[in-house]
């Protein structure tokens, strides 16, 4: 008879989910009440930013549904909106998802190095981060030059205003300079020896 603290029979002890990398940054660690206006402003933006993600794909999946449905079948008009929606909206939930992964440390890492001890790992990762500031810039002024481009111009199906999918472009690069330099920042109080607030 198998038995343990938690009574006979009560089978193997729940499995305790392990930590990614993004739940061990150091932002993660600090409790709700103790962040300062900027983590306070920097979380609000990433809640939002999810909750934009999920209607962008739950949006999406209704000019895709028209589409399958007219293509198969004669129930319904084959819409021509519904392609350059489907586009758009693509396009927004990648470069949301791009901004939200830049938060969340999301982003695909490759291990180059044995075993860090925590400083010299906020070393690695601020060199990182710079990477990552780098093509913020990128897309900040390549995308105001994209966005500026497009500013009067529409879609040849829907005459939707191309300015609306092409200003995902700065608005990301915006974002990840933001959720970058935070963590530069939290990463460089672990390397000066300092705590993260």
């Amino acid at each position: 008879m198998i038995s343990d603290k938690r009574g006979p029979l009560a089978g193997p002890p729940p499995l305790v989910p392990q930590s990614s990398g993004a739940s061990t940054h150091a932002r993660d660690a600090v409790p709700a009440g103790a962040r300062g206006p900027w983590k306070r402003f920097t979380h609000g933006y990433a809640r939002l930013l999810e909750m934009m993600l999920a209607a962008c794909v739950g949006i999406l999946i209704i000019p895709v549904t028209l589409q399958i449905i007219s293509r198969y079948t004669s129930l319904i008009p084959s819409y021509i909106w519904t392609e350059e929606m489907a586009r758009f909206l693509f396009v927004w939930t990648i470069m949301i998802g791009a901004m939200v992964g830049v938060r969340e440390a999301q982003h695909f890492e490759v291990d180059v190095w044995p075993q860090l001890n925590r400083r010299a790992e906020a070393a690695v990762r601020i060199v990182a981060r710079l990477g990552i500031l780098t093509l913020a810039f990128v897309f900040m002024w390549a995308g105001t030059e994209f966005t500026k481009f497009a500013w009067h111009r529409t879609s040849e199906l829907a005459d939707l205003p191309l300015w609306m999918i092409h200003i995902a472009w700065p608005m990301a690069g915006v974002t990840w300079l933001v959720f970058a330099g935070e963590q530069i920042v939290d990463e460089l109080r672990v390397l000066l020896g300092g705590k993260t607030q």
